[in-house]
């Protein structure tokens, strides 16, 4: 399933408001059941399950922005819509600001993997684009959905078919947030699992050798500390894959703190899906 396909503009609303996170969720179940994919299906019901995902934490992930989601049960597509209230609500966001742009993603209980592509794209484009502002300044339904319908389309990615050919890619970086950005990132490409392996630069150990003693302040064992990602990515996404990347890190062959290697894969059994 594809943000493109998921979208459904009969739910998207601007100008919404409430008074506390509860009116919220139960105004958002009810742009939701407009859709035709929740036939038969009532506000309250989706209220209950978007009210029982945030008690398991909040969906608002900083910058005035959340993404409640939920998995219901008989669904056998996925909606997702947006909603903007102008005067924010509070929402017990991790930044602790209020929230004034709403994604709601509602799907099938049993497909996890589109679920989490799904929010992994609808998180990148909020948190690296000027979508968000853009959203904040529509004032017609048609006009929101016109700016997110401009802003996903990047986003979107191919299923991979099982027998694709794959390559070995090891990514390591040394700047913690990126490893954070990159992992979203390969879910959205639709990557079921990767490993991710504690590693060190050689200047934790050259500063031990006596002869290079004198630099041990400039090689601080903190930044040569790393992490280091491996996971098989099919041939044919490698290249866009690594200019996404770059999006994160930077030019890789003018910045410091980041790698790519690519190998190739003649044989592998088995799987690094993570569920």
């Amino acid at each position: 399933m594809e943000l493109e396909e998921a979208l459904d503009p009969d739910c998207c609303a601007v100008g919404m408001s409430a008074r506390d996170k509860d009116e919220a969720l139960w105004k958002l179940a009810e742009l939701a059941i407009r859709s035709s994919a929740l036939e038969g299906v009532d506000s309250e019901t989706i209220y209950r399950v978007l009210a029982d995902r945030e008690a398991q934490g909040s969906t608002g992930f900083g910058k005035q922005i959340a993404m409640p989601h939920a998995r219901v049960p008989g669904m056998d597509t996925f909606v997702m819509f947006a909603a903007v209230f102008p005067r924010g609500v509070g929402f017990d966001a991790v930044d602790n600001k209020k929230v004034r742009i709403f994604f709601v993603i509602l799907g099938p209980a049993e497909d996890v993997q589109s679920h989490l592509r799904l929010l992994a794209a609808i998180s990148r484009i909020m948190a690296h684009t000027d979508a968000a502002r853009e959203l904040l300044k529509t004032r017609s339904r048609d006009a929101l959905v016109e700016t997110i319908q401009r802003h996903i389309g990047r986003a979107s990615r191919p299923a991979t078919p099982a027998t694709t050919k794959q390559k070995l890619m090891m990514i390591t970086l040394y700047v913690e947030q990126h490893l954070y950005e990159i992992l979203e990132l390969l879910v959205e490409f639709g990557i079921e699992g990767a490993s991710i392996v504690d590693s060190v630069g050689m200047g934790r150990y050259i500063s031990n050798v006596p002869l290079f003693a004198e630099f041990i302040g400039f090689m601080n064992e903190n930044k040569n500390a790393s992490q280091t990602i491996f996971t098989l990515v099919p041939e044919r996404h490698v290249a866009s894959l690594v200019d996404r990347i770059q999006e994160v890190t930077g030019d890789l062959d003018k910045r410091e703190g980041a790698m790519v290697l690519v190998l190739d894969v003649d044989f592998y059994k088995g799987t690094m899906k993570m569920m």
